[in-house]
């Protein structure tokens, strides 16, 4: 193993040090200044570099910088008795592994040094297969289940359905399937040689638009069809031509456009908004949604015949809890593309925190994740990732978890309260991937179902208990972050009892109809 370089202008940090080190079977070499540091640096690299912040010659901030630019992966501490707000900021800014504050416990300062070289030896293993990102991860029999379907169809136009629940990669897959497809670039092109056709990926959330915009995006519209419509628009319709269009959380469409869809699934012909001329579109689609559309088809809200339109293939896909074992994978996965996003050194997970990750049931699924990792990536206080270091919500008390547990999406919309814990539940079976041309439609998997009310005022005391531990730790928007979090509960709880009808739920709830839009809207629920 390398030595343990340690350069600080103080004789007896460097005496005390080397000793604690050596009797710990380390290596080590002492240095008095940065210059003969980066001197040293042309003829080896140590293991772990401990540095002061202030010397004669240059500063600690300084050496970190120089270093980090020659060896990106190569651990940094710095020490020093001036425990000030700048200097605690510049080191991790400038990507220090830990910041370790003067007088300092010998005995820590190793174990410290100990965790940097363990840390450092585990992720130069693991970054050797990590430097080109890749398009989908999944090591679970599910979700190589996925995989195998999508290798399948890769040289299919036919329709396709993608199930699952909010935040699991919908849209990641109806990509890949454009991609390796005769349409996409990586497909085969028309004649079985070379590569496909290039036609572009276009994606409209349909839940998103609202329904007297989502005809004009759709189909597009002429000159003149409506008040401010001031020159002609092509539609996605037009605009995925040649390509593919996924239309997301298709169950959510207006029935009466769901007609006009049905139509250009049937014979590829659409007019524009205020338009008399027929257009004809080579669109291959794909639609997904996270909705029981049999059960919306038994309710009257969505068109049986479009259903079976668009029931050709149906590709579920597992929620993240379904699929635990890739849950640190993806962790170390989305740590190093927010470190990359941010411009930054990428933080390391210990295994410990990786387990507490696994055990989360991650009602948010996947997205949910990345936010987690996005968050950590800011926020982690060392460059060592530890159980301490998650969002205070994944540690919150079980009790309290009822009562806080968001809906998908509500992360985005708090910030630093990004993650919320889910109670535990029981995994459904995983269907089949895959429903082959004309077969039986493979079975929906609804979401399940949020858990049941807590018996008398123990929610209140949970309540109680967690605001306390909120404002005792000094944590900034206590009111808000919990009033959100109480809201969104309601809400997604009201909307699962009247299956999506908003109006319904506002009146169940007893606020208007406006007020439970603008707080969807507010808390990210319709994500």
């Amino acid at each position: 193993m390398k030595p343990i370089w340690v350069v600080d202008d103080d004789q007896s940090i460097r005496f005390v040090l080397e000793k604690a080190l050596t009797r710990e079977q380390f290596s080590v070499r002492v240095f008095s200044n940065p210059r003969d540091v980066l001197a040293a640096l042309d003829e080896e690299q140590p293991q772990v570099l401990v540095s002061d912040i202030r010397m004669p010659g240059g500063t600690g901030i300084d050496l970190l910088a120089q270093v980090k630019q020659r060896f990106p992966g190569l651990p940094v501490i710095i020490m020093t008795a001036y425990s000030d707000l700048d200097s605690a900021v510049s080191a991790f800014q400038g990507g220090a592994f830990e910041y370790l504050p003067k007088p300092f416990d010998v005995t820590k300062a190793v174990d410290l040094i100990r965790r940097a070289v363990d840390e450092s030896l585990r992720e130069a293993v693991r970054d050797v297969g990590m430097v080109q990102m890749p398009e989908m991860l999944g090591q679970a029999p599910a979700m190589q289940d996925v995989f195998r379907a999508i290798g399948r169809l890769s040289q299919s136009n036919v329709t396709v359905l993608i199930t699952g629940e909010s935040g699991s990669g919908k849209e990641l897959v109806a990509h890949a399937l454009h991609k390796h497809s005769p349409r996409g670039e990586q497909g085969k092109g028309p004649d079985g040689s070379g590569r496909g056709t290039g036609g572009p990926f276009v994606a409209i959330n349909t839940a998103a638009i609202p329904k007297d915009l989502l005809e004009s995006e759709l189909f597009g519209h002429e000159r003149g069809a409506f008040t401010g419509a001031q020159t002609t628009r092509r539609g996605r319709f037009e605009q995925a031509d040649g390509g593919t269009l996924f239309l997301d959380e298709i169950g959510d469409m207006p029935f009466d456009l769901q007609t006009r869809l049905l139509r250009v699934l049937s014979d590829g012909q659409f007019y524009r908004v205020g338009g008399h001329q027929p257009l004809k579109s080579n669109v291959r689609v794909i639609a997904a949604t996270h909705q029981n559309l049999e059960e919306r088809v038994r309710q009257g809200v969505f068109r049986e015949d479009l259903f079976h339109r668009l029931n050709v293939i149906r590709l579920r896909l597992p929620a993240l809890r379904e699929r635990r074992e890739d849950i640190p994978m993806l962790a170390r996965f989305f740590m190093q593309k927010s470190a990359k996003e941010l411009g930054v050194d990428t933080k390391r997970i210990t295994e410990a925190a990786l387990a507490r990750l696994a055990a989360f049931d991650f009602p948010g699924n996947v997205r949910q994740l990345e936010n987690i990792c996005h968050w950590l990536t800011v926020m982690a206080p060392a460059q060592v990732v530890e159980p301490k270091d998650l969002p205070p919500e994944l540690l919150a008390p079980v009790a309290f978890a009822a009562l806080a547990t968001a809906p998908p999406g509500l992360a985005a919309a708090q910030g630093s309260n990004a993650t919320l814990p889910a109670p535990a539940q029981a995994a459904p079976p995983t269907a089949a991937a895959l429903t082959e041309l004309g077969s039986a439609p493979a079975p929906f998997a609804p979401m399940p179902a949020p858990p049941g009310p807590l018996v008398g005022t123990s929610w209140l005391v949970d309540l109680e208990r967690e605001a306390r531990r909120r404002l005792e730790a000094g944590e900034p928007d206590v009111w808000e972050a919990l009033t959100e979090q109480f809201e969104g509960r309601l809400i997604h709880t009201a909307l699962d009892i009247t299956r999506g009808r908003r109006i319904e739920a506002a009146q169940k709830l007893g606020i208007g109809r406006n007020t439970i839009t603008r707080k969807i809207q507010e808390l990210g629920l319709d994500d």
